[in-house]
């Protein structure tokens, strides 16, 4: 009895010793974690939605919580002159394959679209991935924020053979759009 008692001892000591080691670890690389995912992910789309912003939205980024889901997210400044014309944010919607991540830039002077850039997805190769081309991508610049497909009387085409990926791709616009709307006074007041 006496060496069970010592073996469920050495035993918890070392999964809290472990468990300790884990989150000390998760600590201290999740700044650089974040960091990789700011220069490599996110980036490439940043710089696609607010192409001609005089200041690096990734360095002058703000933190805010997201009114629909609770969670923290970045939002992206667009400064031109110094004064702010654009915000960009990410937000997710059901693709094929899994969630599709989107940026979406605002205007914030006439609140349409700058455009948007896939940033993740999981969509089989050469048929959902198309939602990350230029061809698809472009048509959401200048349009207003109330978006939805052509069939359904909007302004955005799916893609034949990507039609959930499209799908995906435009709820997420949709979902950005109701959180700019609820954090745009709340943003331009912080970069004005």
């Amino acid at each position: 009895m006496r060496e069970i008692i010592k073996m469920i001892v050495v035993l918890s000591a070392i999964c809290g010793l472990s468990g300790f080691c884990l989150s000390y670890l998760k600590q201290m690389t999740a700044p650089a974690i974040e960091m990789q995912v700011l220069t490599f992910v996110q980036g490439p789309a940043i710089q696609q939605v607010l192409a001609d912003a005089d200041n690096d939205p990734i360095a002058d980024r703000k933190k805010f919580v997201n009114p629909v889901t609770g969670k923290e997210i970045n939002v992206f400044p667009a400064l031109k002159g110094g004064k702010l014309v654009a915000l960009a944010l990410e937000d997710f919607g059901g693709g094929f394959g899994g969630d599709i991540g989107v940026m979406v830039g605002f205007n914030v002077q006439n609140d349409t679209l700058t455009g948007i850039g896939v940033t993740t997805m999981k969509e089989t190769p050469g048929l959902g991935t198309v939602v990350a081309d230029a061809r698809f991508t472009k048509q959401f610049r200048n349009q207003p924020m109330a978006i939805s497909q052509k069939s359904a009387g909007g302004q955005i085409d799916t893609l034949s053979g990507a039609t959930i990926s499209s799908l995906g791709v435009i709820t997420a616009v949709q979902n950005a759009a109701k959180v700019y709307q609820a954090l745009k006074s709340e943003a331009t007041e912080t970069w004005q």
